[in-house]
């Protein structure tokens, strides 16, 4: 625990105890963010960090203080594999190819996870980035996590509810970590994919006070769009909102029982986009393309926007259900 130990010093994280400190910080300031919209090297944790090097250092290039990855971009989200499954049966090619997955996921114990840090520290801006948390055990999570520029990691969030077959690959998070986080320009916090669409996991975070609301994501719905601006409005938050750009060249040609072949062109289209407040998108969605997108977050608007609702405040009546 060394390690991992390490890199978590002066968190508000406490790995044990599981709380978080409360903070008197004030409201956001104004922050310039990018959105990495980009594969992964897909099963391959070291080119992966690699390209996070890459991918952050042109983030930074331009101006960003906060990059966001996508869900599970270290090192894979298996869109169109099967691990050799069928309900009632799991067959022996399928469990290699989950070895396949396990190997280049991210151990927060190993040099991989320092690597990461060091990484970020190196480019030094806050870095969220989904990864597949590999723990002793042999359990598989889909986390996020929160690097400051320091490359300490702030906080990290497993998934508490994989969807349909993600959950033959993944475990459940304990819920504990639904935290929003106190940053040099504010407030964040954020949660993965489809827990969006669970109402009390969300009002966690507005309980919080959350101001930059994170939702890293593998959904490249048209619905998905109406989805984060909804929580924009709701919230009275800043959303960001991040996707991968995969394509049928992006995945290794020898993955164990998998018809790579039979993958359609064009696997996950993006979509990447940041929602203020008001439920204005402040950039438009990058679709069918890879790319970083950056945006500028005004503080302003923050403030403006809660005039006619506060679902913490004035517009909460939680003496209705006392």
């Amino acid at each position: 625990m060394k390690l991992l130990n390490d890199i978590f010093l002066n968190s508000s994280v406490h790995l044990n105890s599981c709380y978080i400190v409360c903070s008197t910080a004030a409201i956001m300031k104004d922050l310039r963010v990018a959105l990495v919209q980009e594969a992964p090297v897909l099963f391959d944790l070291s080119g992966t960090l690699d390209k996070v090097d890459v991918l952050l250092g042109r983030a930074k290039s331009q101006g960003a203080e906060l990059a966001l990855f996508p869900e599970a971009f270290i090192s894979a989200y298996p869109r169109g594999l099967t691990f050799g499954t069928v309900v009632g049966s799991r067959s022996k090619i399928g469990r290699a190819m989950w070895q396949r997955y396990y190997d280049s996921s991210l151990d927060l114990n190993s040099q991989g996870f320092l690597d990461l840090a060091n990484i970020v520290k190196k480019n030094g801006i806050y870095c969220c980035i989904g990864v597949i948390e590999r723990v002793r055990s042999g359990t598989l999570y889909c986390t996020l996590l929160y690097f400051d520029p320091q490359g300490k990691c702030i906080g990290k969030h497993r998934k508490i509810k994989p969807t349909a077959a993600e959950r033959i690959v993944w475990g459940e998070g304990d819920g504990t970590d639904l935290h929003v986080y106190d940053t040099s320009f504010g407030k964040i916090g954020g949660l993965i994919c489809w827990e969006n669409y669970m109402p009390q996991a969300r009002m966690h975070l507005y309980d919080q006070e959350v101001e930059i609301y994170l939702a890293p994501t593998a959904d490249h719905r048209d619905n998905w769009q109406h989805t984060i601006r909804h929580i924009a409005m709701e919230g009275r938050c800043f959303v960001l909102s991040c996707n991968q750009y995969v394509t049928h060249e992006d995945y290794p040609s020898d993955l164990p029982g998998e018809a790579v072949e039979k993958l359609p062109n064009i696997l996950s289209r993006g979509g990447s986009t940041v929602i203020d407040p008001f439920g204005n998108t402040l950039v438009q969605p990058l679709w069918d393309n890879g790319g970083i997108i950056c945006a500028q977050l005004s503080r302003d608007l923050l403030i403006q926007s809660k005039m006619d609702l506060d679902v913490m405040g004035h517009y909460a009546r939680k003496d209705l259900f006392s």
